[in-house]
């Protein structure tokens, strides 16, 4: 007990901020790849050959780049767009200096989420509200990602699981949070405990998003 003390003694204040800016940077993160996840993945939908939207163009356009951004491992694309990161908010480093290859390294893998989700709806269910002359946006709305609402909970728990882990990299280019602490103290300093902890606080977080994840997809597909 007295060495658990001593630990939390000497590293409590560090171990709570590196936790709160890793939800800092997994929050805002996720928030902005779902604004604009969300609805690309949404239009690969509409526009796929046989869909509502069908443009090939379109769909090809975005099939291509999504795939090159997701080609990308998060490390490389963390260096490899540091001019852009700092014309975008002025710092390459910090919580602020991360949060936008994160967005950019998770936006196009919800979008993909999003599709496969999407693509779940049963095809005869649309028709069916096609024939009835109902509009576009209103399916899209209350059929498709309601219909769709488990599968989507799932692919968010699954990036928001990838965000955390990529938050972590980001300790390499000084981007705080727990990867961070792991990194400078438990790596470069031999600092065992505190590698430990870092992991074990890691274990535990996604596990109960994991859990909360599965917990919310059964109740809505029950719904």
């Amino acid at each position: 007990m007295e060495k658990i003390n001593a630990f939390l003694d000497a590293w409590g204040s560090d171990l709570w901020m590196s936790t709160i800016q890793t939800f800092q940077m997994v929050g805002i993160s996720l928030a902005i790849s779902v604004l604009i996840g969300l609805p690309l993945g949404i239009l690969l939908v509409l526009t796929r050959p046989g869909k509502a939207l069908s443009n090939k163009l379109v769909y090809n356009v975005l099939n291509i780049v999504i795939n090159i951004i997701r080609s990308v491992p998060f490390i490389i694309l963390l260096f490899f767009i540091l001019p852009f990161t700092k014309f975008i908010v002025g710092t390459s480093i910090g919580v602020k200096g991360v949060i936008v290859p994160l967005v950019v390294y998770t936006a196009p893998y919800i979008a993909r989420l999003m599709e496969s989700a999407l693509l779940e709806v049963n095809r005869g269910v649309i028709e069916a509200y096609e024939a009835m002359g109902i509009k576009t946006r209103h399916i899209v709305w209350h059929v498709l990602v309601r219909e769709s609402r488990s599968s989507i909970v799932l692919g968010l728990t699954i990036a928001i699981i990838g965000l955390i882990g990529a938050s972590a990299m980001a300790g390499l280019v000084g981007g705080g949070g727990l990867g961070d602490l792991a990194y400078r103290y438990g790596h470069l300093r031999y600092e065992v405990d505190v590698m430990y902890v870092t992991v074990i606080l890691l274990i535990i977080l996604v596990q109960g998003l994991q859990s909360l994840g599965n917990y919310f997809a059964a109740r809505l597909k029950k719904d």
